[in-house]
C-alpha cells in the first residue's frame, strides 16, 4: 500500500484479505479549515481539492474505484451494497474490493468484519445515531451472525472534551440503564460523555464481543484529526474497510 495518504491502520485481528483504517488529516491539497486531506465533499471545500484527496486515497488503497459514499444524516439506516448517494449511516458488503466509508469529524466511526473475511461494514456512530440503534441495525444487516463479528472503533472525540446535555443522557438512559456509567457529571452541571464505552456497550448486547480500537481523541489532537466541535467549519476524515478476493 502506498504511504502517500497518511492513516491509523485498524488494530484488531481481523482476516488477512480485510483492509482497514481512518484516514488523518494530512497528505492532501486542501488548504485553510480543510487541510489537508479533506475527503468530504459537502463542507465547502473546493470540489478540485476534494477529487485530488479522493482520487489519492483511492490510489493508497489500492482500490478498483471510489468507496459509493453515502449519504450520513445521524440515523439508523443500513445500505447493503451501497450505491452512490444512498441515504443511510451505515453500509455491508461481501463484494471484494468494494470498500464501506463513513466520513467523521468527532463522531464515532465503527469498522466491522466478519471472522471469515466474508462481509465487512461500517457505520457512523454520532450520538443520535448511536443511542436509536445504527450499531444494531448494522449488526443485523449481517449475514454472518454477531459472534462471528469483529469491530474496530476508530478515532473520536473522547470523554474529557465531549460535553453534552441532560437530553444526551436521557436518550441512552431510556434504552439502557447501564449507559449511566458512560456519563460523568462536569463543573457546569452538564455531562462529559463517553462514546467509546457507550458503543463496546451496545455492541456487547447485540452479541458482538470482539471489539477493539478506541482510545483517539480527534478533538484534542489538531495535528492529526479534523474536529467540528473544535473548529466548526473543518474536512471530514474516512474510515474505510474493504475485502480483498
Amino acid at each position: 500500500m502506498s504511504d502517500v495518504v497518511d492513516q491509523v491502520c485498524a488494530d484488531w485481528p481481523a482476516p488477512a484479505n480485510v483492509v482497514a483504517g481512518c484516514t488523518l488529516r494530512t497528505g492532501g491539497v486542501s488548504t485553510g479549515p480543510y487541510a489537508s486531506l479533506n475527503l468530504g465533499a459537502h463542507v465547502g471545500d473546493e470540489a478540485a481539492a476534494v477529487r485530488e484527496n479522493r482520487s489519492r486515497f483511492v490510489a493508497a488503497l489500492g482500490l478498483p474505484a471510489e468507496p459509493d459514499w453515502i449519504s450520513q444524516v445521524h440515523g439508523t439506516a443500513v445500505a447493503r451494497d451501497a450505491g452512490p448517494g444512498a441515504e443511510a449511516d451505515a453500509s455491508v458488503t461481501s463484494i471484494a474490493g468494494k470498500a464501506c466509508a463513513v466520513m467523521v469529524a468527532d463522531c464515532l466511526p465503527v469498522l466491522f468484519a466478519a471472522a471469515d473475511g466474508s462481509e465487512v461494514g461500517a457505520a457512523h456512530a454520532g450520538w443520535r445515531g448511536l443511542a436509536s440503534g445504527v450499531l444494531e441495525n448494522t449488526v443485523r444487516a449481517f449475514q454472518a451472525p454477531p459472534g462471528d463479528l469483529l469491530a474496530w472503533l476508530g478515532p473520536a472525540i473522547s470523554a474529557a472534551n465531549f460535553e453534552v446535555g441532560e437530553e444526551v443522557r436521557d436518550a441512552f438512559l431510556a434504552k439502557d440503564p447501564a449507559a449511566i456509567a458512560c456519563f460523568t457529571a462536569n463543573a457546569a452541571s452538564r455531562w462529559q460523555a463517553d462514546l467509546y464505552g457507550l458503543a463496546r456497550q451496545r455492541l456487547r448486547a447485540a452479541g458482538v464481543h470482539r471489539v477493539y480500537g478506541g482510545g483517539y481523541c480527534t478533538y484534542g489532537d489538531p495535528g492529526r484529526f479534523f474536529s467540528y466541535r473544535r473548529d466548526g467549519r473543518c474536512g471530514r476524515l474516512a474510515a474505510y474497510v474493504f475485502r480483498q478476493p
